[in-house]
């Protein structure tokens, strides 16, 4: 890894990258690990909690979409903190906010209480996830440096979705609270390495209050009308009211963003097309991924009876192919463009699904390995050049707040395919179709950003 430097004439000049650079990148893959971790994680853990806790088909969505729900609600906010407060300061306030959420999850005595647990890491995880983009932007301020940083960076998220349903197969077996308990030694290591990242610097703005309460609203109200309306039907009261919750607090937050002095979301960031086109690249991603993992953990386990552990096995495979795809994206997005390797990373995510709703009726363990190896290395290609063209279409003190958008619009896109595909498979006696359904959806919400991403401009 190399670094542009400037001597004292003022000329750019490239060399290996600074210590304390390299320190910041690890310190923010680490926290990118984390927060993706923590969400696949539990999935092969939903069917031993649902055993010991209680709950419905609806209740275990909500410990994943507590998680997904806030932390999309507050990235916007979190990104503007980030900016505020510098990065390297909010980084520190989300990991301390997210060991404390992970001893309460570890500890939960109940469903309910569990899930208010895993809200609070929700948060914190918004307020890390912004901080630690916005961190390698500042360690790394040469573009094609950059490129090559934040595949290094979205290793940490590949590693997670790689080994998380394997890891907590393996804890749930021995105690499905040691799922959270993983947390704490990587946050008090990150700590540790916190403490010799430079001061970041701090752009004051002000708290957009209105926008925050009516981006909660929205989201809020569109995930509870979308996993209620699949366990008690979408003509119930509390659904059709939350739904319409949803739509008046959208309208109501674009209004106040486009109108505000100081929005948490500029709808001037939209200007640019290829950020349009990435915020649609990084929705279908969540869409493919994190909606794939929570539809085929249900499938191995409550369909075809797999143990926790070796339901999670079966995710293994993809492991090596996601690691070397985030790893060779940068080295591909300069060399081709960030457009090849988005087209041909989300054809590939696409193709995975459609080998499961082939196989699907089949029962196949090796065709669930085989999609999860197809959307694995396909969304490990995609990812890294997709987050290269946010940050490289906005100014650089602009970074936090674009990170958040586009991290908003990935994590609404699992939110929403949780509480969708949860809809889908809530009739035990067509889960299968159910999972056919979902993957259709899911595969053709890839297709349409791929199609998208072909007028994403290669210069």
């Amino acid at each position: 890894m190399t670094a542009q430097t400037t001597n004292a004439t003022g000329a750019v000049r490239t060399g290996p990258a600074r210590p304390a650079a390299r320190l910041t990148l690890v310190l923010a893959s680490l926290g990118f690990f984390l927060i993706t971790l923590d969400i696949l994680i539990v999935n092969v853990a939903l069917t031993t909690m649902g055993r010991e806790l209680g709950g419905s088909t609806s209740g275990l969505q909500w410990v994943i979409d507590a998680y997904t729900l806030v932390f999309a609600s507050l990235l916007l906010f979190a990104g503007n903190l980030s900016d505020r407060l510098g990065a390297k300061r909010a980084i520190g306030w989300g990991i301390v906010g997210f060991l404390i959420a992970s001893v309460a999850c570890a500890l939960a005595p109940s469903l309910g209480a569990l899930i208010a647990a895993r809200a609070v890491q929700g948060a914190a995880a918004a307020v890390m996830l912004p901080a630690s983009m916005a961190l390698i932007r500042e360690a790394f301020p040469d573009a094609r440096e950059r490129a090559h940083a934040l595949g290094i960076w979205a290793v940490g998220g590949a590693v997670a979705g790689a080994v998380g349903p394997v890891l907590g197969g393996l804890l749930t077996t021995l105690d499905w609270r040691l799922v959270f308990a993983i947390n704490l030694p990587v946050c008090a290591a990150m700590l540790v390495m916190l403490v010799r990242v430079g001061a970041s610097v701090r752009r004051p703005s002000r708290f957009d209050a209105a926008g925050q309460v009516l981006a909660l609203l929205a989201l809020g109200g569109l995930v509870f009308g979308l996993i209620e309306g699949g366990a008690t039907g979408f003509g119930s009261w509390p659904v059709v009211l939350a739904l319409t919750v949803a739509a008046g607090a959208l309208v109501g937050f674009l209004v106040v963003e486009a109108r505000g002095r100081h929005p948490m979301m500029p709808l001037d960031l939209f200007r640019s097309s290829g950020v349009r086109i990435a915020l649609g690249v990084g929705f279908a991603f969540m869409v493919g991924n994190f909606g794939s993992v929570f539809v085929l953990s249900l499938f191995l386990q409550q369909h075809l009876g797999l143990p926790p552990l070796a339901a999670g096995l079966v995710f293994l495979p993809s492991a090596a192919f996601s690691i070397v795809g985030n790893i060779v994206s940068g080295s591909l997005a300069n060399r081709f463009g960030a457009r090849l390797p988005i087209i041909a990373g989300l054809t590939t995510m696409a193709l995975g699904l459609a080998v499961m709703v082939v196989c699907a009726p089949l029962g196949s363990v090796a065709a669930v390995a085989v999609c999860t190896i197809l959307t694995g290395t396909g969304g490990s290609v995609a990812m890294p050049p997709a987050t290269a063209v946010v940050l490289a279409s906005v100014p650089a003190e602009r970074s936090g707040t674009a990170s958040a958008v586009f991290n908003t619009f990935r994590q609404v896109g699992g939110a929403v395919a949780i509480a969708v595909f949860g809809a889908f498979l809530a009739d035990r006696g067509h889960f299968v179709e159910g999972v056919q359904v979902s993957f259709v959806v899911a595969a053709a919400v890839l297709v349409t950003a791929a199609v998208a991403a072909i007028r994403i401009r290669t210069a």
